[in-house]
This record gives structure tokens, sequence and C-alpha cells, in this order.
């Protein structure tokens, strides 16, 4: 008899056709090889590079379509902004992977699944300027999202967590959320950054405006964050740049026992002031580079 858990329906809710809640995806419709892209209509962008198509199915925000690339099976996942939103896609790309939807048991033996995310940011540092690829090495968390779970000292740069809080002097702040700090898996980073990305530490904000330092109308709890930030040291790396998942899809895969690392390009440089909105065929090197090599 298996000592499993049982999972609940309310725990785990599976649709009347056997696909997971959110993303609509049954079990046999997820490769073990998954692109994250926060916007939707970056999906249809990726699977244009596939040799061979199997599905595509959309729901809300989430658009799966898994295919083929020279001979690799691979699903392109679109996430929304947010790591709120990468909590949903998370958890319900392993529950396709590990839980068995007809017992509600987790299976006997779990498959890793590799997960690169491949994005666009904000640059921090004169060396990431506009039109760099970034590859997240430790993403800080703004976030909050996996200090709801167990263990999530195990997966953490514990040092680097203290050593940022007392830099921003935030350390017994109880207006700010506490940051994580998750890890990119070191084999999987290697082989999709290879030698010609920027690599470093990436800050993963809970939103776009103020929570990376932008005023508009509303004051600004820290108006020296960004200074701070671009200031930070840690054994030799700097806060490379913004943007707004990788914290949650590296801790997360870290807890589940999958593999992740994030990939960005860089459409704004926050130091020098510079932007760039005509970066499509800019982003879709990245991608072609990362599908290459995922």
């Amino acid at each position: 008899m298996s000592t499993t858990p049982y999972i609940p329906e309310s725990q785990l809710i599976i649709n009347g056709d056997g696909s997971c809640f959110h993303l609509h995806l049954r079990p046999e419709q997820i490769a073990h090889k998954i692109m994250l892209v926060g916007d939707i209509g970056r999906v249809p962008m990726v699977a244009s590079h596939f040799d061979t198509i199997e599905c595509d199915i959309a729901n809300r925000e989430f658009h799966t379509i898994t295919g083929s690339f020279q001979g690799k099976r691979i699903s392109v996942v679109s996430t929304g902004i947010g790591c709120d939103n990468v909590d949903i896609v998370l958890n319900e790309l392993d529950a396709l992977a590990n839980i068995d939807f007809r017992t509600r048991l987790v299976k006997e033996h779990t498959t890793p699944l590799d997960i690169v995310r491949v994005g666009t940011c904000g640059g921090l540092q004169p060396n990431v300027p506009v039109g760099s690829f970034v590859c997240s090495v430790k993403s800080i968390g703004f976030d909050g999202v996996l200090n709801f779970y167990a263990q999530r000292n195990r997966v953490c740069d514990l040092e680097l967590e203290q050593a940022f809080l007392h830099h921003m002097g935030w350390t017994g702040h109880i207006g700010m959320a506490h940051p994580y700090v998750a890890n990119a898996d070191t084999q999987l980073m290697e082989r999709i950054a290879g030698d010609n990305m920027v690599r470093g530490i990436t800050i993963a904000s809970c939103g776009f405006y103020g929570p990376q330092g932008r005023k508009l109308r509303i004051e600004l709890a820290d108006p020296d964050q960004n200074r701070k930030i671009e200031s930070f040291t840690y054994q030799g790396m700097r806060i490379m740049n913004y943007e707004m998942e990788s914290s949650a899809v590296a801790g997360l895969s870290s807890l589940m026992g999958h593999r992740a690392v994030t990939c960005c390009f860089v459409v704004a440089n926050r130091v020098a002031e510079t932007a760039l909105t005509g970066y499509k065929n800019d982003i879709d090197n990245l991608i072609v580079r990362v599908l290459e090599r995922l």
C-alpha cells in the first residue's frame, strides 16, 4: 500500500477533460524541456522555429505549444507577468510531470524538468548595455513567493540575503517584504549561458514601477533604492538587472527537483537612461540560442 498522501480535489484541481486547472494541459502534452516566456505573444514566435507541432493550447494568459526542435521535444509556455503567475505555472508543470492524475498520488519515480525562462530586463550596470544577454546566476526575490514554502532555506543563499538586507538598510524594516535569494542550476546555466552571456545577480521585482525604483505620482519608500542596488557586491558579483520572474522560477524549481535558469535581453539601462523598443529580432536571436542549447 502506498505511503504517499492522497492529494484531494481542492489541492489539485483537475478539469473534466483530465487537464490541470489553469494551463489546461494533460500530462502527455508537456515536454521535459520547457521554455517559459512572460508575453503570451512570444509563444508563437518561439514555436515558429519548431520542426513539428504536437499541440497548441491556451487559457487566460497561459499559452502552451509543444513540438520538436532539432530532434528535441520542447514545450514553450507563457506565464504572464510576475512571480505569482510563476507559482501557478511551476506547480502545475510539476504536477503534470510527477503526479498521477488518475490516482492523485505522487509518482514513485519523479521526473526532473529542464526549465529556461527567456524574457526582457533592465540593466543596472555600465557593462550590461541595451542589447546584452544576461544569465541570472542568483536571483533576489522581492516577491515573497518562496517564503510560503517549507524548506525555502535549504535552496536559498542565506548569507547573500543578509548581506543585501544590511547593505540596503532594510534589516528590521517592517515595510519591506523579506527578499530571498534563489540559485540557478549550475549545470544548466553553464550549458545555456556558454561563453557569450553576461552573468550576475538579478533582482526579481514584485512590480514594474515603485518596486523597481520608478516614481510617477507616488513618492518612494526608499528613494535611494536603485543607487544602493547598483553599488552592492557579493563575492565579486554585482546586481546586473531587474526583471520580474526569475526568483520564483529558480526557487520553486530547486524545491521540486527541477533544473532552471533565466536568460534575459536588456531592453533598457537604468544607469545610462537608455531604452530600446524595437527589439523583436534581438529577442528572437536569444530564443534561437536557448533552443539550440536546451
